[in-house]
């Protein structure tokens, strides 16, 4: 599964935490009254509102057409659009672009910066935080080590992700015409909602690409073998936490 079919309901109902400790971003981003707000990667929907109910005027896109359709029975009053972040049509329409736990799914980032830039009126800020350099690294491991011991060659080509460190940010969007006012990367160990079953099903809603390594037969003992694998560094009375860095950041379209 990529990120572009993801499962909206396993989505709501497993992995609110997205979407809640991302509120914290929308402090970055101070939304004011009028504005016109890009939501970059927004999922069902929930910040997507919150964005809203501050009085800004705003554009939800995400490229799973899953997800767009859930925010659209999520919130039928707003505007949600399929789109890729490198496909981006906007030209100076917006004041700002938003992106919570999107853009590390995004390997070309340069062209994103580049579209992003082109998005934003003169003076507009870009406001983002998602995985940065370390990101999961011990849930990798066990992971990586459970493919190699399945027969998966070269198992670390399968990464999906994009984690760069803050510096190496920060230069993209230099690269791309922006100054960068504010980046930092952070630690944020994240329980997992789900008791037992929390890690499998992290899984199965993020780690598609792995899972498609395998034969469908094989996918359950693949999940058993990884929490076992990672139980003694993510797992603390019985609660399931994902070793999750992110990097936040704020720029200016100069």
């Amino acid at each position: 599964m990529s990120a572009a079919d993801w499962n909206p309901q396993l989505y709501e109902s497993g992995h609110s935490f997205v979407w809640k400790l991302g509120r914290g971003l929308l402090e970055l981003l101070d939304p004011q009254p009028g504005e016109r707000i890009l939501d970059v990667g927004c999922g069902t929907g929930q910040l997507t509102a919150e964005i809203a109910g501050a009085g800004a005027q705003v554009l939800g896109i995400d490229r799973s057409a899953s997800m767009i359709a859930q925010a659209r029975h999520n919130y039928p009053e707003l505007v949600f659009e399929e789109c890729d972040a490198t496909a981006l049509p906007y030209l100076e329409e917006f004041d700002a672009v938003f992106s919570n736990a999107t853009l590390h799914w995004v390997r070309n980032a340069e062209e994103a910066a580049a579209r992003f830039h082109r998005a934003l009126k003169p003076g507009g800020r870009f406001v983002a935080e998602f995985g940065g350099r370390g990101n999961t690294l011990r849930l990798l491991e066990a992971v990586f080590e459970e493919l190699r011991a399945m027969g998966v060659k070269a198992p670390e080509t399968l990464n999906p992700w994009y984690y760069p460190s803050a510096g190496e940010y920060g230069a993209l969007l230099e690269r791309q015409g922006f100054e960068v006012t504010f980046a930092a990367l952070f630690e944020r160990p994240t329980p997992l909602e789900g008791g037992d079953a929390a890690l499998a099903n992290w899984l199965t809603m993020f780690g598609g690409a792995f899972l498609e390594a395998l034969p469908e037969h094989q996918r359950p003992s693949f999940l058993k073998g990884v929490e076992g694998r990672a139980a003694s560094a993510l797992r603390r009375d019985g609660v399931w936490t994902v070793d999750y860095r992110r990097l936040r950041v704020r720029a200016v379209r100069m």
